[in-house]
């Protein structure tokens, strides 16, 4: 395939589609069309996925009206801003069957990207090699890659990288960024000095490059770096936004430089507005940070006055700070607002308080407040049940912990294995010796895939502290496939010198 790229990368047209892969954020369809029927409009309103937005084209063109290509653009553009990547995709795949309208590269690439939100990275490597090979060039690939860093598949970013190069495609700093934002995810940051260096030889870095750099001085603490960093972007006219001093001030908060922080979260408000409304957050927590509680207040008046709703994000920003800051009854209250306004029941902001009491020991606050929000009619998440479950363990009540994790568990799909409360709470059923509840433990884990050596052996001590012999381990142990190594041996060798405990009905 590399050697088409490259005999392709000679004869291809650098032509490239701006509305359909134009930088700035797309601005909603209300503000631009009043009260009008638009199409834009029309595809906001499917909300639900299983909605197809191809019979709400059809239904446009049906009554007469048109379909032009810069129009559906922008349609794409809206559909993306709002995270609408289902109904988004549609509409570029509806272009696609339309003879009438021509597609430049940009389209395909913002195609490319719209398969792998939707369906997955092999999806997108099938269809950017089904592509015409005059589409195979540098806004595809850079898609593609952006594709590999998303999805973490670094070997696969850098023989793209290496391709790309060959066929001349990287004549911008995007596909650097894209390795710069690859390498700081994956903590490789020795591999950032050889990146810059080429970047900067081949073309130069633009504001997102700098703020990438600096959010890699920001992981290692290194002050010294981002000032460097900084300055360096102020000599090659770049101009800073928000994010650069926001990552700035994050960096002198760590380093306890509390007056270059103030400074630099003056610098970030001058540069906030209604379009960066993520900004206002970052304002707020970085404030709470500094124990800036009359700052935190102002910021939030500031952004009601603003919008006409607070979104949950903003809410579990505002309620976390506040946490924070030490002033529990104002979260509280904060949080019966949110109760009273918001219809979308998100348990993640009631989990700020929840934990909050947990951490003050206050157990029977943070039961009774679970209570009334079921009651209430929110769903807990896993988030709530594991919340719930350490508290439970801080008060030795295993049954209740293990009932949280039981629960938690059957509330999603697929659970990505939590090592330390794992271990938590076998270390707590070994130090009260309490088989039965070892036993369940060890039923609950193997329901939600998660059967180890480790758990075995947890087990084992457990019955080592009781004093007591377990039945069939090692048959047990070969029926979940799990692997008995020398610890194991010698715990089995204990437990057979010690009483048959009792036969726990939990056993399978």
């Amino acid at each position: 395939m590399l050697a088409r790229w490259v005999r392709a990368a000679h004869t291809i047209r650098r032509s490239f589609s701006a509305e359909a892969w134009g930088e700035s954020r797309p601005k909603p369809a209300s503000s631009s069309s009043g009260g009008r029927d638009t199409l834009g409009r029309r595809l906001l309103k499917l909300i639900f996925p299983k909605r197809s937005a191809v019979i709400t084209l059809r239904k446009w063109a049906e009554e007469g009206k048109p379909l032009r290509k810069y129009e559906l653009n922008h349609v794409v553009r809206e559909l993306r801003n709002y995270k609408r990547y289902k109904h988004a995709l549609e509409v570029c795949e509806w272009m696609v069957t339309q003879h009438d309208i021509k597609l430049l590269p940009g389209d395909y690439a913002i195609h490319l990207d719209l398969i792998s939100k939707v369906h997955g990275l092999g999806s997108a490597e099938k269809f950017f090699i089904d592509l015409p090979e005059q589409m195979k060039e540098q806004f595809s690939c850079t898609s593609l890659l952006h594709s590999y860093v998303q999805n973490n598949s670094c070997t696969k970013a850098e023989a793209l990288m290496e391709k790309m190069k060959e066929c001349g495609f990287i004549t911008s700093p995007s596909p650097y960024n894209h390795m710069l934002a690859l390498y700081i995810s994956r903590a490789q940051l020795e591999k950032i000095p050889a990146l810059v260096k080429e970047l900067k030889e081949n073309t130069s870095p633009d504001i997102l490059s700098y703020n990438l750099l600096l959010k890699a001085s920001a992981t290692c603490n290194d002050v010294e770096g981002a000032q460097m960093i900084f300055l360096e972007l102020k000599k090659g006219n770049i101009v800073a936004d928000w994010v650069t001093y926001s990552t700035l001030a994050s960096i002198y908060l760590n380093a306890n430089l509390v007056e270059k922080a103030e400074y630099a979260l003056k610098e970030m408000e001058k540069r906030v507005s209604k379009k960066e409304r993520v900004a206002y957050c970052s304002l707020i927590t970085l404030h709470a940070n500094l124990s800036g509680k009359d700052e935190v207040y102002r910021i939030w008046k500031k952004m009601k006055s603003s919008f006409c709703n607070m979104n949950d994000a903003e809410y579990t920003c505002m309620i976390s700070s506040l946490v924070k800051l030490g002033d529990v009854k104002e979260a509280e209250s904060l949080y019966n607002e949110w109760e009273s306004l918001s219809g979308t029941h998100d348990a993640r902001i009631l989990n700020v308080l929840l934990q909050e009491y947990i951490k003050e020991n206050t157990m029977d606050k943070a039961e009774k407040f679970h209570e009334l929000t079921v009651q209430r009619g929110i769903t807990p998440c896993y988030s709530t049940w594991e919340i719930l479950a350490w508290g439970y363990i801080k008060a030795k009540k295993m049954d209740k912990a293990l009932d949280c994790l039981k629960n938690g568990l059957s509330s999603v799909r697929k659970w990505e294995p939590n090592i330390e409360i794992i271990e938590a709470v076998f270390n707590n059923l070994e130090m009260l010796g309490d088989t039965m509840g070892a036993e369940r433990f060890l039923v609950i884990l193997r329901d939600a895939g998660h059967v180890t050596t480790d758990v075995y052996n947890s087990l084992l001590r457990t019955y080592v502290r009781a004093g007591k012999m377990p039945l069939i381990v090692a048959e047990r142990m070969r029926k979940d496939n799990v692997e008995l190594d020398e610890e194991t041996h010698k715990l089995i060798r204990v437990t057979s010198k010690l009483r048959i405990g009792e036969v726990s009905t939990i056993l399978s």
